[in-house]
């Protein structure tokens, strides 16, 4: 039987990850990864022979962090359908953090997810235990997002002054851009050159700059809502209590336009409504993650806000790259953090952010 991972007395808050958290972890991070970050099953294996090999990592608060931390995010990038198949090569988050730390003139001490999504949201647990450092209960998201301009540090205003990202064949690239848009558009072209898959690092932080700056405890919530959903015989009813979500429609998989373009999965999936949602259809706009739901015409719900599709039976998440035709889902919705409703949060991450003329209007979930 897993045993509990430990908790502080005083507030009941996870301290450290074992291997036994991972299953959890995993379920939780595809729900918060809206289609995307990456399907989750082999980062969980990797990740959990890690921490069986090397010991529990340190998850520690924002307001855990001392003057000599530095926080460093790490994650993979390119295109999810392509991560099922091409594995990291040994070492290559070991040069990664080396490249890091000889641009920082300093040890990096802290880890945290660009992404809480998929599986961003699960391997810098694993990378934390091969290279002995700490996790940050945060991430820069709060869910899944195609777009490294699209952080809550670039909503703050807090400046990346590099990064650097690396490939299975050994190639090391640093990149010191005028912003985060910039970044994007070099990266992203590394990436294809690389086979559509890589791992990067970049946003180096003090426990200063981190404040206010990422959004906070979703390390441990994605872990909630894993178990949450693992632990009830309704998972689709027990993670939409705990995400105050919304199911919008439930049926089948009728239509499914994919294709990887650029680095990114893009296209729609048609959704045919089954039981007492006969005779609806939705359409899903994706590029990477789940950005539209439309019905009738109408916008349903958009991003920033989050849409996952999950199986209607075991209520897990299925990645953009996992969906087929005829699987029986359901659509679940739920409102966004505070932080990307703010006029710089919608400017990165609205609707117009994407190429759709449309009004962002905010969705509020179950309470709806």
């Amino acid at each position: 039987m897993a045993q509990s991972s430990p908790v502080a007395p005083a507030t009941g808050r996870l301290t450290e990850i074992t291997a036994d958290d991972i299953a959890a972890l995993g379920v939780g991070t595809a729900i918060f990864g809206t289609g995307g970050g990456g399907a989750v099953y082999t980062a969980q294996i990797t990740v959990e022979n890690a921490l069986r090999t090397h010991g529990p990592v340190p998850l520690v608060a924002v307001d855990e962090l001392g003057p000599d931390d530095v926080v460093i995010l790490m994650s993979g990038i390119g295109a999810p359908t392509v991560g099922i198949e091409m594995l990291s090569a040994t070492g290559q988050i070991h040069a990664l953090l080396a490249e890091a730390e000889r641009l920082l003139g300093r040890s990096v001490t802290t880890l945290m997810a660009a992404e809480i999504g998929g599986s961003n949201g699960v391997q810098p647990i694993g990378w934390a235990a091969r290279l002995g450092l700490k996790v940050l209960d945060a991430d820069g998201m709060g869910r899944a997002f195609p777009n490294a301009a699209m952080v809550a540090m670039n909503v703050a205003g807090v400046p990346c002054e590099w990064a650097v990202q690396s490939d299975v064949v050994g190639n090391i690239s640093v990149m010191k851009t005028i912003d985060l848009s910039w970044l994007e558009r070099h990266a992203r072209a590394l990436t294809v050159a690389s086979g559509s898959i890589c791992i990067g690092a970049h946003y180096p932080m003090t426990a200063e700059t981190v404040k206010g700056a990422v959004i906070e405890g979703t390390v441990s919530a994605a872990i909630r809502v894993g178990h949450a959903l693992m632990g009830s015989s309704d998972p689709v009813a027990a993670i939409s209590a705990e995400l105050d979500a919304r199911v919008l429609l439930t049926g089948k998989i009728s239509d499914l336009d994919r294709r990887t373009v650029g680095g990114f999965v893009r296209g729609s999936v048609t959704i045919t409504g089954t039981g007492a949602d006969r005779g609806r259809l939705q359409r899903l706009e994706v590029q990477n993650e789940n950005l539209l739901v439309l019905e009738d015409g109408e916008v349903l719900v958009s991003v920033p806000d989050l849409i996952t599709i999950i199986d209607a039976e075991t209520g897990h998440a299925i990645t953009t790259e996992m969906l087929r035709f005829g699987q029986r889902v359901a659509v679940l919705a739920w409102a966004c953090d505070p932080i990307w409703r703010t006029p710089r949060g919608l400017e990165l991450a609205g609707p117009s952010a994407f190429g759709y003329d449309l009004p962002y209007v905010p969705f509020e979930g179950a309470h709806r």
